[in-house]
């Protein structure tokens, strides 16, 4: 395993012991670097007009669009280790 996909999966995990809920854009922000280091550009449609939640993590994700899987590693890895450092 690489190194940049053991320091993702290490904040992946970390993720889920922050104990501060962080803020809707962070979280947006979180959810699209993970679904492009993930799964690469968004595929589909739009969720509609009524989903306001769907949309806004399409938008999130599509605005990411054509980002390599390593640099949404290291930014995701970046954002959680900023959120850690916040708390304490």
């Amino acid at each position: 395993m690489s190194d940049l996909k053991a320091k993702f999966e290490a904040a992946v995990a970390m993720s889920k012991t922050l104990t501060k809920k962080p803020g809707n854009d962070m979280l947006l922000k979180l959810y699209a670097y993970f679904k492009q280091a993930t799964e690469g550009d968004v595929s589909g449609e739009r969720p509609g007009f009524m989903d306001f939640v769907g949309g806004a993590k399409y938008d999130a994700w599509a605005k990411i669009k054509g980002t390599a899987s390593d640099e949404a590693m290291t930014q995701y890895t970046k954002l959680i280790e900023r959120l850690k450092r916040d708390e304490s």
